[in-house]
């Protein structure tokens, strides 16, 4: 990793935090620090999926549950990531897809259960925190929808881009 690339990484770190912080003041839902942190990344990390709107989640649920253990944990992990974000930032795809509201908070939640209970001491406590939260984190996420979502351009400037007409559509 050169040095831009950290520098970059840095400052996505830092919008996205800013954002999910300014959605906790707006929605009044206090994370705490490991919940939060844990939002930016996951942020960070599936938002670079081109796929994220296209994926059948309960498929890859389901898929995950035939994978051997920490592949199935990673995987079962990479499902409630991908369900909070799909929640709250694009609750339109449940309806979209004929499904309930609740679907990916549903969903999400499940996976994030079976996390905490296959792994060890701090990972499982930090997942069953993450159960608890996961309606927190997804109304502070439908706040962020509200508005452009940040993206790092190629020169290391960032950029405001509203979500795609249709993908979204806040939380009431």
């Amino acid at each position: 990793m050169g040095g831009n690339d950290i520098i970059e990484q840095g400052a996505a770190t830092a919008l996205w935090q800013a954002l999910v912080r300014e959605g906790e003041r707006e929605t009044g839902c206090a994370l705490g620090e490991d919940v939060e942190s844990y939002l930016v990344f996951a942020l960070m990390r599936h938002l670079r999926d081109d796929q994220l709107v296209a994926r059948v989640m309960a498929l890859d649920w389901l898929q995950a549950h035939e994978l051997p253990g920490r592949e199935r944990v990673d995987a079962l992990r990479d499902v409630g990531d991908r369900c909070l974000i799909l929640a709250g930032l694009f609750p339109g795809q449940a309806q979209r897809r004929r499904v309930d509201a609740g679907y990916f908070v549903d969903l999400g939640r499940s996976a994030y259960e079976t996390v905490a209970g296959a792994t060890r001491a701090g990972y499982a406590d930090l997942f069953a925190q993450l159960v608890d939260a996961y309606l927190a984190m997804v109304r502070v996420l439908a706040s962020a929808a509200r508005r452009p979502l940040p993206r790092l351009g190629g020169d290391g400037t960032m950029t405001a881009q509203p979500i795609p007409a249709g993908l979204s559509r806040p939380l009431h």
